[in-house]
């Protein structure tokens, strides 16, 4: 999602930094007219170029960062060896928005082929 509204957001401004240069006029006496002015153009194109530089390496930087914090904290097959177990744990928020009714959750594990379904029931405290 992040690269798109950067990429969207580099285009915008682009397409803004094509407008510049251009504008209108009025004269004191009511006469009007147009101009293009194509040194504000260049600045204008150079400027929005090293915006969109910018905000295309930040948006690689941080893509990088999450994959690397990703890649550390997930199994890889050849992680463990045989023999060798994994463990951790599932937190669950408590059931504070159910008007004190319990929350209930299906966990569902596959691993190779076996297939383990764990059911669970949460209750508010007191009830």
């Amino acid at each position: 999602m992040t690269k798109l509204l950067t990429g969207l957001a580099a285009g915008a401004n682009a397409m803004s930094a094509a407008q510049a240069g251009r504008g209108s006029y009025t004269t004191p006496s009511g006469r009007t007219g147009t101009f293009y002015s194509p040194t504000a153009a260049v600045i204008a194109q150079n400027n929005a170029a090293i915006q969109n530089e910018a905000m295309i390496s930040a948006t690689i930087e941080t893509g990088q960062r999450n994959m690397a914090m990703l890649e550390q904290a997930v199994i890889k097959d050849n992680t463990l060896m045989p023999g060798e177990w994994y463990g951790g744990q599932l937190h669950l928020a408590p059931p504070i928005d159910q008007a004190g009714a319990a929350k209930t959750y299906t966990i569902v594990i596959t691993v190779g082929t076996e297939r383990h379904v764990v059911e669970v029931s949460q209750a508010p405290a007191g009830a």
